[in-house]
């Protein structure tokens, strides 16, 4: 399929994968709205179709922003859950998106030519601790009682507003916590969940990364993403697993007669 675009209003650029793209996040948001338990909404954030749409509507190559990026997305992720201690869902996703936006463009001017391999080699090894760091805690089951179409236009909007910001966002854009801002809402009783479930989606991305920057020059950006799904899914799958039975084990204990 040929990429087209279109300008609106003589400042903004939309193509295919931009329209791509708000379809995607919006069956991922509905998704996340009616799943009731919090590890089954963290595992339906953690799929990147985002990403995926977003890096085949920029078509550039995968380099070390696209890795610091992670650092970004893990620091808003937590942001939130910290803020919304003291205040409403909804101020804590603005300032955390604030920070996200604040921290990208900080990390472009800093380091415009930080290579990649030791990018990759810090970013995983802070998640590989935190995977192994972070205990499971009982959450509430939360499920939208909402119809689908009240979801949908909140997509749209913040869709818009990444085709805006994307392009001063570079590699950051494709990380960008589009899913996140409406997604956290819907798991705003199960924030806990989602925070452990981030490193395995941060080491996931980084095996991800890896073999579409190995792999983008000889087989083209779309097949090397292709690839770097099963990359992914090979790694994100039994890290889920690992949570899953710890949540378990956590569960019984708490539960079992002293």
């Amino acid at each position: 399929m040929s990429d087209w675009a279109i300008d609106l209003f003589g400042t903004i650029s939309v193509n295919f994968w931009d329209f791509a793209l708000l379809g995607v996040v919006s069956l991922q948001v509905t998704a996340m709205a009616y799943l009731p338990r919090a590890r089954w909404k963290a595992l339906a954030m953690a799929l990147p179709f985002p990403f995926t749409t977003i890096a085949l509507s920029q078509g550039s190559a995968v380099n070390a922003t696209h890795v610091l990026a992670l650092l970004g997305l893990l620091s808003y992720y937590h942001a939130v859950r910290l803020l919304h201690l003291r205040l409403p869902i909804v101020a804590a996703i603005f300032l955390g998106l604030s920070l996200y936006i604040g921290l990208s463009q900080v990390l472009l001017a800093l380091v415009p030519s930080l290579p990649f391999w030791p990018s990759v080699f810090g970013v995983a090894s802070l998640a590989c601790g935190l995977f192994l760091w972070q205990p499971p805690r009982n959450e509430p089951n939360h499920r939208t009682p909402l119809p689908v179409y009240f979801k949908l236009p909140a997509a749209a909007a913040i869709i818009a507003l990444l085709l805006v910001l994307k392009g001063s966002l570079q590699g950051f854009a494709t990380l960008f916590p589009i899913l996140g801002v409406v997604g956290l809402y819907e798991a705003r009783k199960g924030l806990w969940s989602i925070c452990r479930q981030a490193p395995a989606f941060i080491m996931g991305m980084c095996a991800m990364l890896v073999v579409i920057y190995s792999t983008q020059e000889a087989l083209g950006l779309r097949r090397a993403l292709l690839v770097g799904w099963v990359a992914y899914l090979a790694l994100l799958w039994p890290m889920t697993r690992r949570l899953w039975k710890r949540e378990k084990a956590h569960y019984e204990q708490e539960n079992s007669p002293s």
